[in-house]
Formats: C-alpha cells, sequence, structure tokens
C-alpha cells in the first residue's frame, strides 16, 4: 500500500486563522454555591475565567481570549459515565406506559367477588347488600358452586390433607380462586354445610365450632413479626413483636375442630407468612385453575337458556385483539374470569353493548391497583403498617421500572418504603429485613414474573434477571391510582422520584423522568412545582436532563403541550443559567414545542449572544444546544433538521453557524443508541450501535448529499475544521471491521472528496490512522477508502 505509506504533507486548510491560547482548565468537579456571576463558584469542567488582578494599580490584565466552543465539541452532557444512556432504557419505558385504561371504578374484593357502585357481585351471580362476614353459606350458592367450580391442580391430595388432619392453610393470591376450592373442599366433606367465619377472627380465640360443619377463615397478610421501637423518658426501647399466626395456634384449633368432628380451611395470602405456614404441617399452595376452563364453565351456566351459537360466539368474542388490549393482562384469574363471563353473557343477551363491554373490561387493572393501595398503611403505625407499606413500594417500583434488573426495582421499591414509612411516623427509625420474602416469592405480591433479559447500556448488552408486570397495562393503572387516589403518596413519591432522577445510572433516571412525566401530564399545575422545578434548577446535570424529559414527556398530552410550551418559553428568557439549559435540552425531543421545525427555532434563538452572558455560560448553552439539534437529526423528521442546518450555515450568524458545525461534529462521533427520544423512528431500528451519520446514510440514502455538504463545510472551516477530521476519523475507525458500514462510509467519502483539496485533507487523514502506532486503522479498510476519496475526486 505503498500510495498512504506515501501520502502527501496535510495541505493548508483554506481561511485559516491562527488558534488562541486557551486558558488552564481546572479539573472537572461539581459547581458550588450559586454559579460564576456571583463569584462563588465555577461552573463544571468547562473551566472558569481568571480574575482580573489590579496589581498595584498601574495597568488592567491582558484580555482574555474568547471560549471556543469547539474545546469541548461533543461533549457528554450529563458528565457522567454512560451518559444518556442506551435508547432501550426509553424505549422500554415508553412502552410500559402506552396502554393504560382510565375506565370506571370497580373493586375487587375477595375471590370472586367485585363491588360496582353499590352493588355486590359474587363468582356465583349478583347480589344485593353487603358482604357476608359470618354465617352459613346458601345451600344454593354451594350448588352453583357444584356447576362451574375448576379443580385446582392438587385438588385431591388437598381433600385427603384436609380429611386426614381436619384443618388445612391453603396459600395463594386473591382471586385465584382459594376460597372457591375452599367451599368445594368443605362442602364436599362436611355434605354442604359450611360455615364462614369472621376474617377479624384469631385462630386461637375460636371457640365455636359447629358439630360436623366445614369451616372456612380468611385472615389478613401477616408479616411473621418485627421490631418495636418505644421511647421511655427519653430513652429508646427495642422489642421483638411475636408473629400473629403460629403452628401452635393452628394445633389447638384443630383439636377443637377434630373434637367437633368438624373441618377447617383457612386462606392466608401470599408472603412472608404463607412461606412459613407452607413449611410447616397444615399449609398446602393452592394454584389457579386456567382461566380458559373458568371462563368457559360459567359461560355454559349464564348461557344455557341461549341458542347453542351464543357460547362458541361468546368465546370468539373473548379471544378478539381489542378485548384482549382493553383487559390489558396477560393471564385472567379465576375471579376476573368469571366476571369477563358475566359480562360477555350479557352481551349474548343483548343487555350490553360491544362500547361497554370494552369499557367494562378496562376496569380490570383498575381494579387490581385499587385492591392493591386501599388502606395499605393500617393501622397507622408504623411497625404494624410497615410490610404492607414494604409490598406497596415494590408494586410502584415494578411499575416504574418494568423489564428493568429485579435487583434495582428491589432497591428501588426500598428506598421508597422509607419515604413512605418516614412519611406515616417521621419519629420512628425505620430499617430492613434482611431476609424477608425470597425474590422467587416476592414478585407474586406484585403480580408480575422474572424472566431472563438484556439491560442496554448503550455500547453493550449485558444478561439480566428482569422483573415484568403480567399485564402491559398494570404499570399506568398502579402509578394512575397512587397519583389520583393517595394525596397524601404524592410527597414522599415525588421525592423519591427525584432521586432517582439524580442517579448518573440511565436504566434509572430514564425510568425514573419518563415517570414523572405521566404524572406531570395528568397534574402539571402540581408536578411542575413540586417535581420538575427542582431539578431543573439543581446544579446537577442528570436532574437537568430529567427534568427536560420529564416535560417533553408530559408534552405528549394534547392539553398539557401547550402549558409545556409556555414554561419553556419562560424558562428560556430567565436569568438562570439552569433553567435555560433545562428549555434547551427539553427542546431536543422535538415535542414541548408542538413540531421539529419550533424547537430549531427555539433552540436557534437560545444561542444568540447576549452581552451579559459570560463567555461560559454561551460555551455550555452551545454545546447543550448542539446536543439537542443532534438529538432532532436521530428523530422521525431528520430532513427538517437537515435544512435547518445549511439555513444556519447560509446565513452567516456566527452563534447559529456554530450551533449547525457542532451538530455535525456530534452526528459524526456519536452512536444513535445515546441520541434516543421519546418517539418512535422505525428507519433507525437496526441502527442503534453505528454512528448516526452512518445510520442515516443507511435509513435515508437521499439526505447523504446534503449530509456531505455538512461536513464538507465543517472540515474546511478554521474553527472546527481539526476537532471535525477527529470526529470523522472515530468514524473510520468504528466502521472499519463491518462491511456494510464500510461501504456506507465509502460512499459517503466520494461525496466529500469534491475537489482537490478535499481529496488532499482525507488521503491525509487516512495515512494518519493507517500509521497510528497505538490503533492502526485496518489497511483493507483504509484501501478501500483510499480509491473511494480517488473516485470522488475525480468525479
Amino acid at each position: 500500500m505503498s500510495d498512504l505509506d506515501e501520502a502527501p504533507a496535510a495541505p493548508e486548510a483554506p481561511n485559516e486563522e491562527p488558534k488562541p491560547a486557551q486558558p488552564n482548565k481546572p479539573a472537572q468537579g461539581s459547581k458550588q454555591g450559586q454559579g460564576s456571576k456571583q463569584g462563588q463558584g465555577n461552573r463544571p469542567s468547562h473551566g472558569s475565567k481568571p480574575s482580573q488582578s489590579s496589581g498595584d494599580g498601574q495597568g488592567d490584565s491582558p484580555e482574555q481570549p474568547e471560549a471556543n466552543p469547539f474545546d469541548h465539541a461533543g461533549r457528554n452532557p450529563l458528565e457522567a459515565v454512560g451518559g444518556t444512556g442506551g435508547s432501550g432504557n426509553a424505549h422500554a419505558a415508553r412502552r410500559t406506559f402506552a396502554a393504560g385504561h382510565p375506565g370506571r371504578t370497580v373493586n375487587f374484593g375477595a375471590d370472586g367477588q367485585y363491588f360496582e357502585g353499590s352493588t355486590f357481585i359474587s363468582q356465583f351471580g349478583v347480589a344485593g347488600g353487603h358482604v357476608m362476614v359470618q354465617g352459613p353459606v346458601h345451600a344454593e350458592e354451594l350448588a352453583r358452586l357444584g356447576a362451574i367450580y375448576c379443580e385446582a391442580a392438587g385438588y385431591r391430595r388437598m381433600k385427603e390433607h384436609l380429611r386426614e388432619r381436619g384443618l388445612l392453610v391453603l396459600c395463594g393470591e386473591h382471586n385465584s380462586g382459594r376460597t372457591a376450592t375452599a367451599l368445594a373442599l368443605l362442602s364436599e366433606l362436611a355434605e354442604n354445610r359450611v360455615i364462614r367465619l369472621d376474617p377479624s377472627s384469631k385462630v386461637h380465640e375460636i371457640t365455636g365450632i359447629s358439630e360436623g360443619h366445614g369451616h372456612l377463615l380468611e385472615i389478613e397478610a401477616d408479616d411473621g413479626g418485627w421490631q418495636e421501637t418505644e421511647h421511655v423518658n427519653g430513652r429508646s426501647r427495642t422489642r421483638v413483636r411475636s408473629a400473629a399466626l403460629t403452628e401452635l395456634h393452628l394445633d389447638g384449633f384443630r383439636s377443637r375442630l377434630v373434637a367437633a368432628n368438624a373441618f377447617g380451611v383457612v386462606l392466608v395470602e401470599s408472603g412472608d407468612l404463607a412461606d412459613r405456614l407452607l413449611r410447616g404441617r397444615y399449609g398446602m399452595v393452592c394454584p389457579p385453575p386456567p382461566s380458559e376452563d373458568v371462563l368457559l364453565r360459567h359461560l355454559r351456566v349464564a348461557l344455557k337458556d341461549e341458542p347453542r351459537s351464543a357460547l362458541e360466539e361468546a368465546l370468539d368474542l373473548a379471544a378478539r385483539p381489542d378485548v384482549k388490549a382493553a383487559l390489558g393482562l396477560d393471564e385472567l384469574r379465576p375471579g376476573e374470569a368469571a366476571r369477563l363471563a358475566d359480562r360477555l353473557a350479557l352481551r349474548q343477551k343483548g343487555e350490553l353493548t360491544e362500547e361497554r363491554l370494552l369499557e367494562d373490561c378496562s376496569t380490570f387493572v383498575g381494579a387490581q391497583a385499587r385492591s392493591w393501595f386501599a388502606g395499605a398503611d393500617r393501622p397507622g403505625t408504623l411497625p404494624e403498617a410497615l410490610p404492607t407499606l414494604s409490598a406497596s413500594a415494590f408494586r410502584i417500583a415494578v411499575a416504574v421500572f418494568n423489564g428493568s434488573p429485579y435487583s434495582l426495582t428491589a432497591e428501588a421499591g426500598e428506598q421508597l418504603a422509607w419515604e413512605l414509612a418516614v412519611t406515616l411516623d417521621p419519629g420512628t427509625p425505620v430499617g430492613r429485613r434482611l431476609f424477608g420474602t425470597h425474590a422467587e416469592a416476592r414478585p407474586v405480591a406484585a403480580r408480575s414474573v422474572l424472566k431472563d433479559g438484556e439491560l442496554d447500556l448503550g455500547d453493550a448488552q449485558v444478561p439480566v434477571r428482569a422483573i415484568h408486570f403480567q399485564g402491559e397495562a398494570l404499570a399506568t393503572a398502579v402509578l394512575r391510582e397512587v397519583w389520583h387516589g393517595h394525596h397524601n403518596t404524592r410527597g414522599p413519591l415525588v421525592r423519591w422520584l427525584r432521586a432517582l432522577c439524580d442517579d448518573a445510572r440511565p436504566v434509572l433516571w430514564v425510568r425514573a423522568s419518563i415517570a414523572a412525566g405521566v404524572l406531570c401530564s395528568w397534574d402539571l399545575a402540581y408536578g411542575a412545582d413540586e417535581l420538575v422545578l427542582p431539578m431543573a434548577t439543581a446544579d446537577s446535570p442528570v436532574q437537568r436532563m430529567s427534568a427536560a424529559t420529564a416535560l417533553a414527556e408530559a408534552s405528549r398530552e394534547p392539553s398539557v403541550q401547550p402549558a409545556v410550551r409556555s414554561i419553556l418559553k419562560g424558562w428560556a428568557g430567565s436569568a438562570n443559567d439552569e433553567l435555560r439549559i433545562t428549555a434547551v435540552l427539553a427542546h431536543g425531543y422535538g415535542m414541548a414545542a408542538g413540531s421539529v421545525s419550533a424547537s430549531l427555532d427555539a433552540l436557534g434563538k437560545s444561542v444568540r449572544v447576549d452581552d451579559d452572558d459570560e463567555d461560559d455560560d454561551r460555551t455550555i448553552l452551545l454545546s447543550e444546544a448542539s446536543f439537542s439539534v443532534t438529538r432532532l437529526l436521530a428523530g422521525p423528521d431528520p430532513a427538517t433538521v437537515v435544512h435547518r442546518l445549511e439555513g444556519w450555515l447560509r446565513v452567516g450568524r456566527r452563534e447559529s453557524a456554530d450551533l449547525a458545525l457542532l451538530a455535525v461534529i456530534r452526528a459524526l462521533r456519536t452512536r444513535t443508541t445515546f441520541l434516543w427520544g421519546l418517539q418512535d423512528v422505525p428507519e433507525l431500528e437496526g441502527q442503534s450501535d453505528r454512528m448516526l451519520v452512518v445510520a442515516l446514510l443507511k435509513a435515508r440514502p437521499e439526505l447523504a448529499g446534503e449530509l456531505a455538504a455538512l461536513v464538507r463545510r465543517a472540515l474546511s472551516t478554521a474553527r472546527s475544521g481539526e476537532v471535525t477530521q477527529d470526529a470523522l476519523a472515530a468514524l473510520l475507525r468504528a466502521v472499519a471491521g463491518d462491511e456494510e458500514q464500510r461501504d456506507l462510509a465509502c460512499g459517503f467519502l466520494v461525496r466529500l472528496a469534491r475537489e482537490r483539496r478535499d481529496r488532499d485533507r482525507l488521503r491525509h487523514l487516512l495515512a494518519r490512522l493507517v500509521r497510528d502506532p497505538d490503533e492502526p486503522l485496518d489497511r483493507t479498510a483504509a484501501r478501500a477508502m483510499w480509491d473511494a476519496v480517488g473516485e470522488g475526486a475525480e468525479a
């Protein structure tokens, strides 16, 4: 490859200007105090202007050179490892909140029971009045149960256990069919003589055992014991509160049942208490029967007087995509399947319109969320409430981090549990249980599962154990229930999200900021001041980016978008540097201003020189604005951005031209995955690991000529030429090992080498890359690029 080895010396760049010497830059650090304008500190990583000393009064210090924005071209806007993170985090977060059903209010009670308005509905039909607290189960209900009940897996083993011991503890989730299974077991062994006991009854206090009857008791969840702190005479004393239900309590209850020739079933919700009882003599898991079987049996009963075709039509309707989408759940629980059967039967009988059916289906996830948080802080004192508060916090964390690593989600849930605990009882110390519910059992409490997945780090993907809701609409339903239904949770929720938005790990701040945007879209009057503004005025660049992301996400809601645009307009004209930077970053998503063109207008105005601005402030604002312009270039309308860049360079205004040049440099050296937006860009699917220019050459080949013209301008401009060559060198190194990318780059080089000086500049760059002693460019790739440059010069 002698022609590469004998490359000519670098040609002199046209219009070359002497580059001013730069002042020494201090080490990177955080901004202190109120900023350099007040003389309290320096802006991070951009250096500070040396103070002018009057000396002995005989003269002023020499004038300092003007700050050069190209010294920081392509700077990481977050000044942290990972930067803006991989696009996978943002896309996953957007998918999490894409499906949400506002719906009417429906509240599920025990298995197969729910409330709609003032009507109580059981899995056996509709009844008026209140839920039976204690008393005999009517024979008619037991007979109906015999017609519709689907045996749970292990039913025969449960029956033998109950027959031998007289007492059985069934563990499972609400709406899992536990109640129906218990009633079926007791009615079979006690000859249809079944009594439901008051749920507030303590097992060791139950003495009224009816001879030969079956007894059903559903108890509230128990955490299996906790520490309680008392303050006496200014001193703290800790004591251990024992569990409310133990094997000894069950032994006593069993002895009384056996003496009366009776049977008993105790229902316990999944959790710590269930885990402990399952290791004892009486506990058994009650798995739910397949929802399809439950649905079929209920439909057969409900449509027994209808034509034969009605059953098949109802099943077809249940399988329709719009019905499944309205439900928003991957798998219905038996109680939910029973309710859906009731709705489908009414539709077949002409008593329910199709629109109302879909509306009813959309309430299922809301009912699940309401049942999770209703009275979750009872009885109002921290030691007793902490287990349910922790479960509630975990469910909220799964809503925000759905599809994220379980370890990070669990940790975020613990942080939120602390916020909830100190809000409930500020004076009581809060700790963490070290060996609580096992990781394999805990997701069940949030109706979620653990799956193998990948975490997008931008440059790489790592395998993780991820947690997923069993329903795409659950995340939105959970946040909606907490945000709208329980006002006092807003304070701890806001503090928690702001703390997460100050974590440089993209998997945390990206998820948290998008969740914050969803909350703001529901109540901007509250969210803008309490959630976004403190982050927008913070010293932390991660928080400012999070605030920008939250406002952009909130503007997705049409009714909120004008207000967001007004907020950003006010911030853009503010004297507060942080607010101006946040506004610039928010416009990078192309949503808050109403269009990409309007966002570019705002970004162009943001960099115009203000005589009151210091050089460092201008440089920082210009750098952040260039990041936003490049992010728009990676969005759904790159043609508009390219044409605006051409216009800024053509007009010749220095600030606008610098903005365009910096955006071009970023496009050359930034991988597409780091420029994620909040809108889908199907054309760039599969291009996330490529430099943005290369990705656009593949996805939008019609823009290749205009992109080449922009890069030529950046290479030939004195103040940006050297930095642009470095960015182009990074791109050529990145594509050298991939044939498709290399071909795209070669085609681009043909367009760059329009004139002799272009060819000389590019060939000198290739020769330098080949001779690099630390990381020489592959010669085969360099040969193809060298030939492309020659082809361009001859064209």
